[in-house]
This record gives C-alpha cells, structure tokens and sequence, in this order.
C-alpha cells in the first residue's frame, strides 16, 4: 500500500488501488480523538470524494482498539506539526468532517472495529455506511451517563438506523455493548473472529470495488438526498441519479462482461 502525504502524526492514510484505508494512529491513547486526527479524518474523507479511481474506504484503528471516544484535551490543542496545523486553519470545520458529521465522502466508508469503539467511536461507526466488528469489541454511546451529549449526530441518526427502542436504550443509559449484541440490534453488518476485522473489511472494500463506481456512487447519494422525503419526490431524485447511470458506458460494460462471461473492467465513465 501506498502511505499518502495527507497522512499526519495520529492517522495514517493510505492508498491500495480502488481503496483507501485509513489508520486511526493514537495507540497510547486507545486511539482517543485529538486535532492531529481529525485533521486527518478530515483530508482523508476529502481525498476520497476528489480522487476518481478510489471507489471506497476503509475505516480502522491501529494496536488491536478503533477508538475510544474524544479527548477533549488534545482536540483542542492545535497539532505540533506545523503542516497539520496550516491544514486546520483552511479546513472549515475538520472536527465535524473527521467525524462523518458533515460533508459526508462521496464513496462508501466501511468501519473495521477491533477493542473499544465506544462513545466518539461509535459515532464514527454510526456514520460509516458498512460495518465489520471483531467478537470481543466493545460499543457504547456513554455521553448521557457522563451527562455529556452525543455530539457526532447520533441523537439523529441511530434511530434512523435501527429500532427506535434499541437506540434509545443505547442512548439514554450509556451502556456497553457486545457485538454479538450490536449485530442483533442490526448496528453492524458482521462480526468476525478477534485479529480479522480489518482483513474482513479489505474483502468487503474488494467487493464494493468491483462493483460500479458510478452506480455505487448514485445509490448512495440517493439515499441521502432523499432522506425524509414523501416517496413520490424520492423517486423523482432517485430517477434523476439513476437515470444517467443506465446509460453510462460502464452499464454498457456491465451487459457486454455478463453476456461474455467475463469480469467487467469498470472506468467510471
């Protein structure tokens, strides 16, 4: 793999093909949330959405631990790299972009979660598209039982994502979750053996990957857009995005490989 110079001293962003998978790089601190991060959270997310030939990212934290949550602290100390700390200051709002708040990347984020994912960690989860947790991992939203609040948006956007009982009981009693647990909630796709999140996470990317990019991209803008929308104008958007996709020159490839029993070759054209 390819270590990108967006990279910075507590995330590790790097590029193999298709897929970029980014390295949450704080060890000492179970991976907590600092400036130096975010920052990279934040160019990482960005350079997603910009480069054309990568299709998805991966999302994961270094030394066997995701994340465990926000450190408050180092947040809100600028970086000692004085690169990072030029990119803050052009960066309008890093934090929130780092954290999958806002300016979400145009390409799918799969998370792959070994140790804690807990409080800022599972609302970086929460923002990912596709989830793989190792069965000894730990989730939780704790905020509420610190008389904190979620700020990442998962007040909004865990109960639109799993039963409105479930999410509460996650959200107002700040307890811990198993992912054996988080799986029969329907919060994560699967959960793997401890030591193979990530590699689970790199098959599921190769899947995405392969798939077409220009389809991959429109099904998940349509979903956003539409968000809260009378099914009737969600279909007018899901038409106007899908439309241009059925005739793209990539569908025309998709039909040529399935009739000549071959593996398309998708240009995102």
């Amino acid at each position: 793999m390819e270590l990108l110079p967006i990279s910075t001293p507590h995330c590790r962003i790097e590029r193999d093909e298709h897929v970029l998978v980014v390295t949450m790089n704080r060890p000492e601190a179970r991976n907590a949330l600092s400036a130096d991060m975010l920052v990279g959270l934040a160019s990482a997310w960005a350079y997603a959405s910009e480069e054309r030939d990568v299709r998805v990212a991966v999302l994961t934290g270094a030394a066997g631990t995701f994340c465990s949550g926000a450190d408050l602290k180092a947040m809100g100390t600028p970086s000692s790299d004085p690169e990072v700390r030029a990119r803050a200051l052009e960066m309008t709002d890093f934090h929130w972009k780092g954290l999958l708040r806002q300016d979400l990347p145009t390409k799918p984020v799969i998370s792959a979660v070994e140790g804690y994912a807990v409080a800022g960690g599972t609302e970086l989860l929460v923002g990912t598209d596709l989830r793989i947790v190792a069965e000894s991992a730990t989730l939780g939203l704790f905020e509420a039982k610190r008389a904190l609040f979620p700020m990442g948006g998962s007040a909004v956007r865990l109960p639109r994502q799993i039963p409105y009982c479930h999410a509460m009981d996650l959200l107002l009693t700040g307890r811990a979750v198993t992912a054996a647990e988080a799986l029969s909630m329907g919060l994560v796709n699967r959960v793997v053996p401890d030591g193979q999140a990530l590699a689970a996470a790199r098959e599921l990317a190769a899947a995405v990957a392969a798939s077409g990019p220009l389809a991959v991209q429109a099904i998940l803008r349509t979903y956003r857009d539409t968000l809260g929308m009378p099914e009737p104008e969600a279909l007018r958007v899901s038409d106007e995005l899908g439309w241009p996709v059925i005739g793209s020159e990539d569908a025309k490839e998709g039909t040529l490989a399935f009739r000549e029993k071959r593996p398309p070759v998708y240009r995102g054209h």
